[in-house]
């Protein structure tokens, strides 16, 4: 639903795994229990930054269905296979892969990595020769994901990639509700300011659901069933727009200038405010 769910505030010198295994088993047990026989699959997608086996486990454990970004670079030993790999399987004129069960040694548990490469062209540096045949080259590019799915691996894919809708809802955020500004030097105070944009972010997006229908079905890439507006479109249309307060008869009055859409979502969103759901 492109909503924030909870934060972990903490100290800009930590590494982004430090605490992250109890804070996720954490939040997936608040879901549980909120949702309790209604929820039928929880799935979650984490960057290499959170590709440790405290982690992975924890996840694995707490039956939720996951995907990592493995950062293969600074694995040798895994670095090896993927260079000497000759045969790899093809899933689409752009994408391949092949499935390995290697794992750190140091691991107690191994889980399914499958290990893609995306074929793309080579990007042509210097002046453009107007030529009527321009010869190209191409060149590969590679990524690994951890995962306990069982599916293809192209759903596996595709499942992952969908992280840059979550990466959007972080960007958006900072944007327009601030939530990568820390307004002063004590922890409670910033704190109760993220919180503030958290809710801020949220309250848009529930607004917008209790006055649309859902636009898409569960799609691979697990889009948001919701096309939303950003928080920022929304302050631009509904908050930046002169008004003027007055008090005829002693009733509180807002007056603004005619609009039929402005008007038309003013009056959706307090609608949706006033129903009992």
């Amino acid at each position: 639903m492109d909503q924030i769910f909870d934060l972990l505030h903490r100290p800009g010198n930590v590494h982004d795994s430090n605490g992250a295994a109890a804070f996720i088993s954490l939040c997936i047990a608040r879901v549980r229990e909120a949702l309790g026989s209604q929820l039928k699959t929880l799935e979650c997608r984490i960057d290499s930054a959170f590709y440790n086996d405290t982690v992975l486990w924890a996840l694995d454990r707490l039956r939720t269905q996951f995907t990592c970004s493995v950062p293969f670079e600074r694995l040798p030993a895994l670095k090896t296979i993927i260079e000497q790999r000759q045969r790899w399987h093809r899933i689409d004129s752009e994408w391949s892969y092949f499935e390995t069960d290697w794992t750190p040694k140091c691991w107690k548990d191994r889980y399914r990595l499958i290990c893609l490469r995306r074929r793309r062209k080579v990007i042509i540096k210097g002046p453009l020769q107007l030529d009527l045949f321009e010869p190209r080259d191409y060149e590969f590019e590679y990524k690994v994901i951890a995962t306990n799915k069982s599916g293809a691996a192209k759903n596996v894919l595709l499942f992952h990639n969908g992280r840059g809708s979550q990466e959007k809802i972080f960007g958006e955020s900072k944007q327009h509700a601030a939530l990568d500004y820390l307004p002063m030097r004590r922890r409670v105070g910033n704190q109760l300011y993220t919180l503030a944009g958290m809710l801020a972010h949220n309250l848009s997006r529930e607004l917008q659901m209790s006055t649309a229908e859902p636009l898409r079905t569960t799609t691979a890439t697990r889009k948001s069933l919701w096309v939303f507006e950003s928080l920022g479109t929304i302050r631009q249309r509904l908050l930046h727009t002169a008004g003027v307060l007055t008090r005829p008869q002693g009733e509180l009055t807002l007056t603004m200038n005619a609009n039929k859409a402005l008007r038309a979502d003013m009056t959706q969103y307090l609608k949706a405010l006033q129903d009992p759901r």
